[in-house]
């Protein structure tokens, strides 16, 4: 491998040569020439710099106002700067003064990086509040999260933001776990579908995304943030790896962010294993590595890997983490005039970070466009998109006696409760704080669709985490007072840079228990007692365990976090003005200890080959008291529509693993409601030398059905998606037959289909 990597830069030298000297009217700035390769350019750059400025390309510099540049940078260019706190305009002003101070004030004139958290619109003040990425995936829908990272991608352009510190592909597996809000679900196909399209939507203005968290960070143990995350190599390949390898694939990001936590013991931002081992020499990542902030310190402080900050730096540089955000780089100058760094992991660094700012054209272009800030940041055709992403993200859990939509000529007065039902939440890596009164509530979204026609009778009733039952009364009279009662119960989480306050939810937020929090069930319970009928809606950064709710409610429906527009959303809904057509991309627990509750399991993980579970009444076992499947299922999710599948056809049933298996379903519209239904298909390996899940979500599509109308809706699968990894941790694709199940849901399969793999 060394003698690769040096036979390669001695032919890029030779190839530089040859350029200039076959260009005789290049500028002798060869780096400066834009129609010069990329690759001469990173070189003819990287020997014109001393050793310190090397250094800074390899560290991030936080953005003060627009008047303490100078003090800030002094002259120097650094690889990476973020701002957080500024409204666009202010950020966008500030952006143009920087960059412009970098190409003039800086002796090479290398431009900077500007980075930003972008995964429910982008983290500057007063921009569209897009709903957040658990919302994002249960819409089932990439095509319009592309559309809605287009639009976010319309904002970072004008304000002058080169990099997304999103998107997170980590699997929801741990639901103790805080940052679960911020994953597209539990299925790494899902996740995979999900982030190839939010990175395409931001590449469309020239954007790169930063996937994270680079590897296995959302599994951690205990369900606490950053605790190492157990498995072993198949697991690894199999399950976690996934996700990264598909979108790196697809869409070829110019950075990656590291992660915290270990895998399998091995602090992930340290080892060479996985940071170029695998993810460059086996997925082909081509761009830089960015550190989640102060992960190169914690192989140090919170890994206990090594002795020292300067031996941190030293670990994760040669381990293949390009740039440092939070500081320890810093040391390294000292390192390499100690002899204890070698130049060419410097070098190398350097020349991944100069790619990727070539790559954008920031040599050329570095601006943003601060005359339009206020035309496109938060425009009326963004906060729009923003709402029918939330429109589809909603689901539909349970609706008995077809309740909803609600006739609100049936009704005089109706009581809005709960800790949620007055409070917008947006979650964390939002840009608004605690207790905001930016976007639109579940109440205010209900007076503005209802007008004077129904009478709100609004109790709080609780707060969403403590044990305080003082205003449980309050509630109980608005709904003893009403025809019926909507109680808005679930968690809260902001913003961690936003100074959070009780969060039940978000980074570092994690709960030991997934009860709800507080006294929401007996608030909850004082409500059913009143005899009227409730309607629950669960406004959550992630499922928890309801199963009394499931139980006594007349309809509930869930929201993860649905951006400014969540209350329209939800009353638009609740009315009829919009049909839900969400799906659970995360299953329901049916308690704490029925967790991990995911559906893709080994066939051998859950009731299949135990007894009959058991209940209170009737103790067994596999569970004593209780059964093991989830409360509500992944892929669950019902519609105002009805819809019946009337048949499905295979193209070929005997395939090999060049091949693609086809699969047309019909689907009708029995209803009198246009709607949209989730065509869901899983795959079973009937007969595998290694255990895999019971089954595998392989394809999917969303499809607009009108009333009384069929549809076909045509999937695909390639049969190299249907490969394991043998004892010997080899790739391969088993001969033998699959099972194909095609469904509403996990749970609810409607067809099954065998297609033999010779």
């Amino acid at each position: 491998m060394r003698k690769t990597f040096f036979t390669s830069i001695g032919l890029l030298l030779i190839t530089c040569s040859s350029y200039a000297v076959n260009n005789p009217s290049t500028d002798t700035l060869l780096y400066k020439n834009s129609k010069a390769p990329i690759p001469a350019r990173v070189e003819d750059l990287l020997r014109r710099m001393t050793l310190k400025e090397k250094m800074l390309q390899l560290q991030n510099r936080g953005s003060g106002k627009i008047d303490e540049v100078e003090r800030i940078f002094n002259g120097q260019s650094y690889g990476c700067t973020h701002e957080m706190n500024m409204t666009a305009q202010k950020c966008a002003d500030m952006y143009q003064e920087l960059q412009t101070y970098m190409r003039k004030k800086t002796r090479l004139g290398i431009p900077i990086l500007t980075a930003a958290e972008g995964i429910e619109g982008i983290l500057q003040n007063n921009c569209t509040i897009f709903p957040q990425a658990l919302a994002q995936g249960s819409t089932f829908n990439p095509q319009l999260i592309q559309k809605m990272t287009n639009a976010a991608g319309s904002e970072a352009q004008v304000i002058g933001i080169h990099q997304i510190l999103s998107p997170v592909l980590d699997i929801a597996r741990e639901l103790r776990w805080g940052r679960v809000e911020e994953t597209f679900g539990e299925d790494p196909f899902l996740i995979a579908e999900m982030g190839t399209s939010f990175i395409r939507g931001y590449q469309q203005y020239n954007i790169t995304c930063t996937p994270k968290h680079f590897v296995a960070h959302g599994s951690p143990s205990g369900g606490l943030n950053c605790a190492n995350v157990s498995g072993g190599e198949r697991e690894l390949r199999s399950l976690y790896l996934y996700p990264f390898a598909k979108v790196i694939a697809n869409t070829t990001p110019l950075s990656l962010m590291s992660c915290y936590s270990s895998y399998d013991g091995v602090a992930v931002s340290g080892s060479s294993y996985y940071m170029t081992e695998i993810l460059r020499g086996e997925l082909g990542f081509k761009g830089y590595v960015y550190s989640d902030w102060g992960s190169v310190e914690r192989l140090q402080t919170f890994h206990h890997a090594v002795n020292s900050r300067e031996e941190a730096a030293v670990r994760s540089l040669e381990a293949g983490v390009d740039l440092d955000v939070d500081g320890a780089y810093e040391t390294l100058e000292k390192m390499v005039g100690e002899g204890k760094l070698d130049m060419k992991y410097v070098d190398q660094a350097v020349r991944r970070v100069l790619s990727v700012k070539f790559t954008l054209g920031l040599f050329e272009n570095p601006f943003g466009d601060p005359s339009r800030v206020e035309k496109i940041v938060h425009s009326a055709k963004n906060v729009a998109i923003s709402k029918e992403v939330a429109d589809e993200s909603a689901i539909l859990l349970k609706n008995d006696n077809n309740i909803l939509p609600l006739n609100l000529s049936k009704y005089k007065s109706i009581a809005v409760v709960g800790p949620n039902a007055d409070q917008t939440v947006f979650g964390d890596y939002a840009w608004t704080g605690r207790d905001t009164k930016e976007g639109i509530t579940l109440l205010q979204g209900l007076k503005d669709v209802a007008g004077n026609k129904v009478k709100f009778n609004y109790a709080e009733g609780c707060d969403w985490w403590s044990k305080d039952r003082s205003k449980i009364d309050e509630a109980v009279k608005a709904a003893q007072s009403s025809d019926l009662t909507i109680v808005a119960i679930g968690t809260r989480s902001t913003f961690l840079g936003r100074s959070p306050k009780y969060s039940t939810s978000g980074e570092g937020f994690d709960l030991s228990s997934l009860e709800l929090p507080g006294v929401q069930e007996d608030l909850l319970k004082a409500v059913k007692a009143t005899g009227k009928p409730f309607i629950v809606v669960f406004i959550a950064g992630k499922p928890l365990a309801m199963p009394w709710v499931k139980d006594n409610a007349n309809a509930v429906i869930c929201q993860w976090y649905g951006g400014e527009m969540q209350g329209r959303t939800l009353a638009d809904i609740i009315t009829g003005a919009v049909n839900p057509s969400g799906k659970l991309n995360v299953s329901f627990p049916r308690s704490t200890g029925n967790s991990p509750s995911y559906y893709n399991h080994f066939v051998t993980d859950r009731n299949e080959p135990f007894d009959s579970p058991g209940s209170p009444e009737d103790p067994k076992g596999h569970y004593i008291f209780d059964r093991p499947d989830p409360l509500w299922s992944f892929g669950h999710g019902l519609s105002y529509s009805s819809f019946k599948y009337m048949g499905c056809r295979l193209a070929d049933s005997v395939l090999t693993s060049k091949d693609i298996i086809k699969i047309d379903v019909d689907i009708e519209n029995t209803s009198g409601i246009d709607g949209q239904e989730v065509v869901q298909l899983y795959v079973h390996d009937k007969v595998s030398s290694v255990a895999t899940p019971i089954k595998q979500l392989k394809a999917f599509k969303k499809e607009w059905i009108k009333k009384g109308k069929q549809k076909t809706v045509h999937l695909e699968i390639p049969v190299c998606e249907l490969g394991l990894y043998n004892v010997r941790m080899q790739y391969v694709i088993e001969p033998g037959e699959f099972e194909l199940q095609i469904g509403s849901a996990a749970d609810n399969i409607h067809f099954k289909k065998t297609v033999t793999v010779r």
